[in-house]
């Protein structure tokens, strides 16, 4: 299927096949407050008493859409979910498979009283493979999960989930149990499991293959890359191990004419169609078949600026909490992910910055076709120490594997605010903790910047992220205004108070012009805000709100040094009243009036595709509404 035909419902946008089906929708739903479900064997056929209300998944069910809205903490947490025989069934050759988008925090999988999958990890994807467990001759089977989430656990990475009762300051309402999405896959045997891809825009694109098991005889994978029909590339390599990197040239890149029509970037974001084929190598016998895509683009740093495609690239973002009133962290689908894309391309930025969460594959989808530069970040943990350290690092590990692949995604950011690691500056351990999480995303990937701390006591960062939250214009200036006056915010405490850099090396690769100068956070103004809301600069009327955060990017743009920002926030979340938009998503001023602050040219918030979707409604788009 052509990248350009997707509907963005599949919920693994790089690997696709045609037999799937979602399981999403209403569940059998139990808490477990004494923690007595395995002992008495909830997962069994005949668990029914554990299960005394129903939710709709994948919402989690302090959301009110769960149809529960319960925020209380609760540790343990089971689902059960009775699935058709036909949905499940598998053929001669065939495994099923249930995938589940991510179980906050821990989980166990049962099928029919067998277990059949255990995970850690509240953000990332896993997969249980339940051929084994099909009760033969069943009309239907019982799918049962178990989910453990200590609220009180400051090991555990949770990100903007509160430790706290009730939310407060930056910190919202927490996450029990499933909330991405869970879905079914009927799969050959031997098959491709995983595939990546790492563009070269000079030459081509290298695909990594994974198998599903080492091959007990020769294969042959086929791959054909193209676009809008026309072969761009194609390559058939016998592989006789489960593991292939196999280059593909494209040789309408070394045409600098055809190179620029084939360039993904925000302002054309080209995706070229993608499809493996594995074949026995002899008989030529199909065994599967995936399709997916890829976005011919560069991504770093040099020269004192942010490079995409090897030019200097002014990064213009917005800081996106991901958190939605009716879901809390979950989506209401993918629907709602293209309208967010939307809407912040038409606000004028180029970029987002996912703050303190892994959010849905489907919303880089988005960001990947409509053309929107994404940092890709994780939720951090708030103590230090072996089982922290062990948790983050895991995730964070299958994170990249699964998002590395989507060209919008141009920066990592493994750590926020020193948060999980606050004695940065004075602790060996912790330093050496940054810097390992830095060079280990580099290892993985090495085409994307990545920052070793986000906002300050940076280790080993490509890009000097700072936040800053003054709300004085003139003082963004003073700061930032030219290279000396950086030079002296470098040598004192920082605006935030925080030393920005703790080693020497962070300060010579910003000297060099090898970590480029970011305002990665600033902002955070709200418009008459509630004494109980949270914000960093209250403003009173429309028009002070209008005038001060045209002067904080102004500011910013006017700087000879500062190569990109991140402004706070995209929309006011739960308490947290720093948004663009309202928690409604009606922008607090007229669209067309953000977009001239955030770019500093004229412009007309129609020319973008808000109104195709109804992104903010015809009346945010038109006029500021009515406060």
């Amino acid at each position: 299927m052509r990248a350009s035909e997707q509907d963005g419902t599949y919920p693994r946008p790089i690997l696709q096949r045609e037999r799937w089906h979602s399981l999403d929708g209403v569940w059998d739903f139990g808490y477990d407050d004494g923690d007595v479900g395995e002992r008495d064997a909830w997962f069994a056929e005949d668990g029914a008493g554990a299960f005394d209300r129903e939710i709709t998944v994948p919402y989690p069910p302090e959301a009110p859409a769960s149809g529960i809205g319960e925020r209380a903490p609760h540790r343990v947490v089971w689902y059960r979910r009775r699935v058709a025989h036909e949905v499940l069934a598998a053929g001669v050759g065939e495994r099923t498979l249930v995938h589940f988008g991510a179980v906050d925090h821990r989980a166990k999988v049962w099928l029919d009283g067998r277990l059949v999958a255990e995970h850690v990890g509240g953000q990332t994807p896993f997969t249980a493979d339940v051929t084994g467990a099909l009760r033969p001759g069943a009309d239907e089977h019982v799918l049962v999960v178990r989910a453990e989430d200590d609220p009180a656990d400051l090991a555990q990475p949770r990100g903007k989930q509160d430790w706290q009762d009730r939310p407060h300051a930056v910190w919202y309402d927490r996450t029990t149990g499933i909330w991405q999405t869970v879905w079914t896959e009927t799969v050959p045997a031997q098959r491709v499991t995983d595939l990546a891809w790492l563009p070269d825009p000079a030459r081509g694109v290298l695909a990594e293959v994974t198998l599903a098991s080492p091959p007990t005889a020769p294969l042959a994978v086929e791959i054909v890359l193209s676009r809008d029909g026309e072969v761009l590339a194609e390559s058939t390599t016998a592989v006789r191990t489960p593991r292939s990197r196999i280059d593909l040239v494209v040789p309408a890149l070394r045409n600098g004419i055809d190179r620029e029509d084939l360039l993904w970037s925000p302002e054309r974001p080209t995706l070229i169609d993608a499809r493996v084929t594995v074949r026995d190598a002899g008989t030529s016998a199909v065994l599967d078949t995936v399709d997916s895509y890829v976005g011919l683009r560069s991504a770093g740093v040099g020269r004192g600026a942010f490079l995409l495609n090897d030019r200097p690239y002014y990064v213009r973002s917005v800081l996106n909490q991901g958190y939605r009133p009716d879901t809390l962290i979950a989506n209401s689908g993918t629907a709602e992910l293209r309208r967010e894309v939307e809407l912040i391309k038409a606000m004028g930025f180029n970029a987002v910055r996912i703050h303190q969460k892994a959010e849905d594959p489907r919303f880089l989808y988005w960001a990947d076709r409509l053309g929107l530069l994404v940092w890709g970040e994780t939720g951090a943990a708030y103590e230090f120490g072996t089982e922290a350290v062990e948790l983050l690092t895991r995730e964070w590990l299958d994170l990249v594997r699964r998002d590395r692949s989507h060209p919008s995604l141009v920066t990592w950011v493994p750590i926020n605010e020193s948060w999980g690691a606050s004695d940065i500056p004075h602790d060996p351990a912790q330093r050496h903790y940054s810097i390992a999480l830095a060079n280990l995303t580099r290892a993985l990937d090495p085409t994307r910047p990545v920052l070793s701390n986000e906002g300050w006591e940076h280790t080993d960062s490509d890009i000097l992220g700072v936040h800053d939250y003054s709300g004085d214009p003139a003082e963004l200036t003073a700061r930032y205004g030219d290279a000396a006056a950086v030079d002296a915010v470098l040598a004192g405490p920082g605006p935030q108070g925080r030393v920005l850099a703790v080693t020497a090396h962070q300060v010579e690769r910003y000297a060099a012009g090898d970590a480029p100068l970011m305002i990665t956070e600033f902002g955070g103004l709200s418009v008459r805000a509630d004494n109980d809301d949270f914000s960093y600069t209250r403003t009173s009327s429309d028009t002070q709100y209008a005038e001060l955060l045209g002067g904080l990017f102004g500011a910013l743009r006017s700087s000879a040094v500062v190569t990109g920002f991140c402004y706070t926030q995209f929309m006011d979340t739960a308490q947290e009243t720093n948004g663009l938009l309202f928690t409604d998503g009606t922008p607090k001023l007229p669209l067309g009036t953000i977009r001239r602050i955030v770019t500093g040219e004229d412009g007309d918030a129609g020319e973008t595709a808000a109104g195709e979707t109804g992104a903010a409604g015809e009346k945010g788009a038109e006029e500021a509404p009515a406060l």
